[in-house]
């Protein structure tokens, strides 16, 4: 019954898209809350796992077989010396030699190597290009150590490149589709040194939530105590929920976590608005609330228009021909037909939906949020990106 209401009294409002000024007033509070639809989670779903956390990898790597997109060694002397380096492994003495060719690149490897990974595993690895290459489609990966911050070698990657993107170039002009100097390679590593730590020996386990919340975290902890009939969960803060693994009677911790990662609770949501500026794009939650509030949006028009006027001296006479400038400046405010007035507890999508029914563009409902939160009426965070 809010919404109908609503509609009908934005309707009234005269919205024009050429420049526009938005007042906004607080008229009183919430009065009332609609009830919000929830939908239960995986406790899996909204916490990590103290210890359960992969290792990122980087290598620097050269990738051959490229079809004369590869980069111009003139510009980009490291993919010489790593080509040199590779060659001078592999026996082949170039010492003093001068070769330039395209269809290599230096490249910079990047993968992550999952928890509990182990020897002979396979990972997928992205490739990209660091010099002036144009193109890595149809390349391929020459064995490429991977290192993690220890500076220990994890991985070694090698493979076929599956490139992004698509380019062409012809005489006069060229077009590029996508990103064509990154790609990845699937399973393109082979796990060869495994993380030293032992899981089993934990007797406690912290889990935290991805999005810290003191009520989520209490749900969780009333969740798993009622699941295991025991006193295991234990809430330290908003973010994190302990867990003991010596109370929860289970043989190991991966038993322990097997047997509470699936069950489900309600988190609780803060109430949220994103908006991005660049392409117009809102996203809000259904939690959002605004207080009963006033909105009126009134045009106004500012006209200038230049007349110079070429101004001779009389025939015969000393002088010059000098231009005066005229200006002339108008300000026009059309009277709007008045306040609309939206109800307490009104739900933004409410808004949102009167607005979209006058067909009010992104930008200008943009502005009308933005005033709306500035005057106190929007109860949630505003995010401007």
């Amino acid at each position: 019954m809010q919404s109908t209401s609503f509609c009908r009294a934005i309707g009234r409002l005269t919205i024009v898209y050429t420049s526009s000024v938005i007042v906004v007033f607080i008229l009183g509070l919430i009065v009332t809350t609609s009830p919000i639809a929830a939908q239960s989670i995986r406790i899996k779903d909204l916490v990590e796992f103290d210890g359960v956390r992969g290792n990122d990898l980087v290598g620097y790597g050269l990738v051959v077989g490229l079809n004369g997109t590869g980069d111009g060694l003139r510009n980009a002397p490291f993919t010489e010396e790593i080509m040199t380096n590779i060659l001078e492994r592999l026996g082949v003495n170039v010492t003093g030699e001068q070769f330039r060719p395209r269809n290599v690149a230096a490249v910079i490897v990047t993968a992550a190597l999952p928890p509990f990974s182990r020897s002979g595993g396979r990972i997928d690895v992205t490739v990209s290009a660091i010099g002036d290459a144009e193109s890595l489609l149809g390349g391929t990966l020459v064995m490429t150590p991977l290192t993690a911050a220890d500076g220990e070698i994890y991985a070694v990657a090698q493979g076929t490149i599956i490139a992004g993107g698509v380019s062409a170039t012809g005489d006069a002009a060229s077009v590029v589709e996508g990103v064509p100097t990154a790609g990845v390679v699937p399973a393109g590593a082979r796990v060869e040194r495994e993380v030293d730590f032992d899981f089993s020996s934990m007797t406690q386990i912290r889990l935290a939530l991805r999005s810290p919340d003191f009520t989520t975290a209490l749900r969780i902890e009333t969740a798993i105590n009622r699941e295991t009939g025991r006193d295991v969960a234990r809430m330290l803060d908003a973010g994190t929920v302990l867990l003991d693994i010596g109370r929860a009677g289970k043989a190991s911790p991966a038993h322990a976590l097997s047997a509470i990662e699936n069950v489900t609770i309600t988190p609780e949501q803060r109430a949220r608005v994103v908006v991005d500026q660049a392409s117009g794009t809102i996203v809000m939650g259904s939690t959002v609330r605004i207080s009963e509030v006033a909105v009126s949006q009134n045009n106004l028009t500012l006209r200038i228009e230049e007349a110079p006027i070429v101004v001779q001296p009389n025939p015969f006479a000393e002088g010059q021909t000098v231009v005066v400038p005229r200006t002339g400046v108008a300000l026009q405010e059309e009277p709007g037909p008045g306040l609309a007035l939206v109800q307490g507890g009104t739900t933004l999508s409410d808004v949102i939906a009167g607005l979209n029914a006058l067909g009010v563009s992104a930008r200008d409902m943009i502005d009308i949020l933005k005033s709306i939160k500035a005057a106190g009426a929007m109860h949630a965070e505003f995010v401007v990106r």
